[in-house]
């Protein structure tokens, strides 16, 4: 798939999410961090949708997409997180039926959490693969449609409305760090970015102990790639065969950032001392950018802040 055939579709979710989706704000970081950018960083607080994260732009975009017989019949996700409450808040807004399978590994809060945002839950097997074959083939034995947390076009677009917002907001963008996982959030916005504001350097960041799509990207095919646990919990994870955002990822992405634990820590850390509700993913993007500020002194800064739905055990790290 290529980013001009991503652009019309993020011009129609544009049109359409935002009975649900919030525009969230850009706010300057101002930090003293490192003593440089502090009047032309910003952060873009995706952690004030209603379900917690960029996740609920994909889910409702897809879920608006769908034709009345498919919405009718329900929809299927898995997931570990996000992209669970994603769907569940936008199904209910929607008053569409949604089940969202999960692995035994994700945590009781998470699950009574997604509970609470109105889809039926199901615990499938011990790992994520397990729970997202499992929910495959439950929705082709239902006719349900299967919602994927990132390979589909319609939610590719629906995270790019972030991109048609930072556009009005800061128009003169010099660079923007993205936390990357499955893809489909730097897919969406770095498709609408590429064509709006070409001079705009895309930058993908990873959590060194999972950057399975960086590895991928490095070897131009999809590839499995060692992983170790990391706080960055949502961008964890295989890619997908056959992935759109695998070919989009490489189209859009300028360069890509790995950073460690630590790093990712610290940067959650300070996140949490703004009074920001954050996770992992968004400690990845602007721990990237705290390690790369001296690259970009002087230029305008946008640093993803993603989600704001930690676990509880990474939660207890900020306390």
């Amino acid at each position: 798939m290529l980013t001009d055939e991503v652009l019309p579709l993020i011009n129609e979710a544009a049109n359409r999410v935002y009975s649900l989706v919030r525009e969230t704000p850009l706010v300057s970081l101002g930090t003293d961090e490192l003593q440089i950018n502090a009047n032309s960083a910003f952060a873009k607080l995706e952690q004030l949708q209603l379900s917690g994260s960029f996740k609920l732009r994909g889910a409702t975009n897809k879920l608006m997409s769908l034709e009345p017989s498919a919405a009718a019949a329900g929809v299927i996700a898995s997931s570990t997180g996000n992209h669970g409450l994603g769907v569940a808040t936008a199904a209910r807004f929607l008053g569409i039926d949604a089940e969202v399978f999960l692995s035994a590994q994700v945590s009781p809060a998470r699950r009574e959490k997604i509970r609470e945002h109105g889809a039926r839950i199901r615990i499938v097997g011990d790992d994520p693969l397990a729970a997202e074959l499992a929910a495959r083939v439950a929705a082709r034995e239902s006719g349900r449609t299967y919602v994927s947390p990132y390979n589909d076009p319609h939610v590719v677009a629906g995270q790019g409305t972030i991109a048609v917002e930072i556009m009005r907001q800061l128009p003169d963008l010099d660079a923007i760090f993205i936390a990357t996982g499955g893809g489909g959030l730097i897919s969406g916005i770095g498709s609408y970015l590429r064509h709006r504001a070409p001079n705009c350097e895309i930058i993908g960041c990873w959590p060194a102990n999972s950057a399975v799509l960086y590895e991928c990207i490095k070897a131009g095919r999809i590839v499995v790639a060692p992983e170790k646990p990391t706080l960055s919990e949502s961008t964890a994870g295989g890619v997908e065969s056959g992935s759109i955002t695998f070919g989009l990822c490489r189209q859009v992405m300028h360069r890509g950032v790995l950073v460690s634990e630590a790093e990712i820590l610290r940067a959650m850390r300070w996140g949490h001392a703004q009074g920001w509700a954050m996770e992992g993913a968004g400690g990845v993007a602007l721990g990237a950018y705290f390690k790369e500020a001296a690259r970009y002194a002087g230029k305008k800064i946008v640093v993803l802040i993603c989600g704001g739905n930690p676990s509880p055990a990474v939660a207890e790290l900020m306390r």
